[in-house]
C-alpha cells in the first residue's frame, strides 16, 4: 500500500467519523430537544424496557414495562406533576430484570390521551390509572403499587379506593400542602408557577427548588428541557391548579385511614417542595408504615438516589412477600 493509499485511508475513516460527531455536535448545539428524547430512547433500550399502548374506549394510554409477572409482585410505578414514564429510568436501572415493571404515563402527560380537567383532579387520575390497570390487566394479581410526587398522591388514593389490587405500596414525598400551595391561597397571580418553567434559567431554578443535590447542566440541555415542555405549558399549569384545588388538595390525607395494604413512606429531609412533616402524619395515621427518610436529599428522590430507592422498595417488597408467606405457613 502507497503513502497516498494509507492517507486516502486515513482521510476516509476520519471523514466517516467525522459524520456522526459532527451530528452530535450539531444536535446538542441546535437540537437539544432532539438530543433529549433520543436519550431516552437509548436509555430504554438499553435497561430492556419496551413501549407499549393500551386502549379503552377511545382512550389511549402509554407506558413502558420490562419483564413478565412472576413470584415476586408486578410493579407499577406512577410518575410526578409534568413528568413522564422515563422519569423511573433511574431507579429501574438498579432493580433485578426479572421483575415485572411498569411506568405508565400520568393522564394527560407525554404519550397518554389529553382530555379535560375532569381527568386530572387526583380522584380523576385514580379513574383513569385503574382504567389502565384493567386494560392490561395487571390486577389479575395483587401488584406493588410506587407514587412519587403527585403520582404518590394519586398512589395512595388508589390504595383506599381499590384495596384488594394492592399487595403493598411505595409513597415517595407525596404532594399535599407544599410551599406554592400557601402562596397561592394569598394570591390571585398563578401565572408564574416554579414548576413550569418557560426559560433555561427557571429551569434551572427549578432543579434547585426540587433538588438538594446540585447537578451542573449545559445550558444546552436546559433550553433543551425547556423546548420539549413548553408546547405543554398550558396544560400543565391546568393540571396543577386542578391538583393543588380543595378538591384534590387533601385527598391523600383524606383517604389515608382507607389504606390497608403494608405502607413504605420514602421522603427526601431537605425536600422544598413538599414538606418532610408529611412522613410524620403518614405514620401517625397509619402507624404499621415503614419510614425511611434520606439525609442530604430534596424532592427529587428518584433522581438524587436512585440507588437507595430501588434498594428500599425491593427490601420492602421481599419482607411483605415473606411476611405473607410466613402468614400462610402457620394458619
Amino acid at each position: 500500500m502507497s503513502d497516498l493509499d494509507v492517507v486516502n485511508l486515513f482521510i476516509i475513516a476520519g471523514g466517516t467519523l467525522a459524520i456522526p460527531i459532527l451530528a452530535f455536535v450539531a444536535s446538542f448545539l441546535l437540537w437539544p430537544s432532539a438530543l433529549i428524547k433520543v436519550y431516552y430512547w437509548y436509555w430504554r433500550r438499553t435497561l430492556g424496557l419496551q413501549v407499549r399502548y393500551a386502549d379503552c374506549g377511545g382512550y389511549r394510554f402509554c407506558y413502558s414495562y420490562r419483564g413478565k409477572p412472576g413470584m415476586r409482585p408486578s410493579i407499577l410505578m406512577l410518575h410526578g406533576f409534568s413528568a413522564h414514564k422515563d422519569t423511573w429510568l433511574t431507579v429501574v436501572k438498579y432493580l433485578p430484570k426479572h421483575l415485572h415493571l411498569v411506568c405508565v404515563d400520568m393522564p394527560g402527560h407525554e404519550g397518554t390521551t389529553r382530555t379535560n380537567t375532569e381527568d386530572y383532579s387526583i380522584q380523576g387520575q385514580v379513574r383513569r390509572i385503574h382504567q389502565f390497570v384493567e386494560t392490561i390487566r395487571l390486577n389479575r394479581k395483587p401488584f406493588h403499587l410506587v407514587g412519587t410526587s403527585m403520582g404518590g398522591n394519586v398512589a395512595g388514593v388508589y390504595a383506599a379506593c381499590y384495596p384488594s389490587e394492592i399487595c403493598s405500596m411505595t409513597l415517595i414525598c407525596p404532594d399535599g400542602q407544599s410551599l406554592y400551595v400557601r402562596d397561592l391561597e394569598h394570591s390571585n397571580y398563578t401565572l408564574n408557577i416554579p414548576l413550569i418553567p418557560t426559560t433555561p434559567e427557571e429551569m434551572e431554578d427549578m432543579f434547585r427548588l426540587c433538588s438538594h443535590v446540585r447537578f451542573k447542566i449545559p445550558q444546552q440541555i436546559l433550553q433543551g428541557l425547556v423546548d420539549v415542555r413548553e408546547p405543554h405549558n398550558t396544560f400543565y399549569q391546568e393540571v396543577f391548579m386542578e391538583i393543588v384545588g380543595e378538591k384534590s388538595r387533601y385527598a391523600l390525607q383524606d383517604h389515608l385511614h382507607l389504606i390497608t395494604a403494608p405502607l413504605q413512606v420514602i421522603w427526601g429531609k431537605q425536600d422544598q417542595v413538599v414538606d418532610v412533616s408529611g412522613a410524620t402524619v403518614i405514620a401517625e395515621v397509619l402507624p404499621g408504615s415503614r419510614v425511611d427518610l434520606l439525609e442530604n436529599c430534596g424532592h427529587s428522590v428518584v433522581m438524587e438516589r436512585p440507588s437507595r430507592t430501588a434498594k428500599l422498595i425491593l427490601e420492602f417488597i421481599v419482607l411483605q412477600q415473606d411476611a405473607r408467606g410466613g402468614t400462610k405457613k402457620s394458619s
